[in-house]
């Protein structure tokens, strides 16, 4: 049955692999997907600055740039647009340094077609596609632009990581609303996510402290026993 999400956008597949690209290309063609090929990391950047696609799925090894370098030139340059790496490496250090360069979300080769699919609509689900003032999310006195990725507590600009701009990011989204531990790890990580870990916990604790260190009050609140919500105390 063919798809008719509004989710349903542009894919760009980067993968020098023609047979991994034909098969991708068949598979979300079906699914009502637009779809760009590259064989080399070198072709798609350039195409990637002219029009930035809606996704991207791109291969650890390329023959020119690879992989992990054209993750950090898109991320270099401010573009958002999700991007789903694959890899036939599956050791945690390489899962570890696609992400920190910037991928959204990971899959090792050889993998399932429908889990593919899966996390490619997880990822576009989750970008926000905006325009204009829309792009500004804002609470009490902290400002978010996404289309700059610049965030401000009144007049003092707060610089975060990646994971610390998405985890305010998705908190703004849902203000005073309680967001559970698993939902803003599945958001924020993906549903891949070890939610044994502590590392949500981590991470709040960093972007209080940044959002905090002018003596601001907190917004960002623990419901203890379920998550988080976003709330004047």
């Amino acid at each position: 049955m063919t798809n008719t999400s509004p989710t349903i956008g542009t894919v760009a597949i980067i993968d020098d692999d023609s047979a991994i690209r034909n098969s991708l290309s068949r598979a979300l063609r079906i699914e009502n997907y637009n779809v760009e090929l590259f064989e080399d990391g070198g072709s798609a950047l350039r195409a990637i600055q002219l029009k930035a696609p809606d996704a991207i799925i791109l291969d650890l090894q390329l023959p020119d740039v690879d992989g992990l370098e054209v993750c950090r030139r898109i991320r270099r340059a401010g573009d958002p647009t999700p991007i789903l790496m694959l890899t036939a490496r599956d050791a945690v250090n390489d899962r570890v340094e696609g992400l920190d360069v910037g991928a959204d979300d990971y899959l090792v080769k050889p993998f399932d077609l429908p889990e593919l699919l899966a996390r490619l609509r997880a990822l576009l689900r989750r970008r926000v596609i905006v325009e204009g003032d829309e792009n500004v999310l804002r609470f009490e006195d902290v400002t978010l632009n996404a289309s700059t990725r610049e965030v401000f507590r009144g007049e003092r600009r707060v610089e975060l990581t990646k994971i610390e701009f998405e985890l305010l990011e998705l908190f703004l989204q849902h203000p005073r609303q309680v967001l559970t531990r698993e939902q803003i790890l599945d958001l924020v990580w993906g549903y891949n996510f070890d939610s044994g870990t502590n590392s949500l916990a981590v991470y709040i604790g960093y972007l209080r402290r940044k959002l905090e260190e002018g003596g601001e009050g907190r917004l960002i609140q623990t419901v203890r026993g379920v998550g988080y919500s976003l709330r004047s105390a």
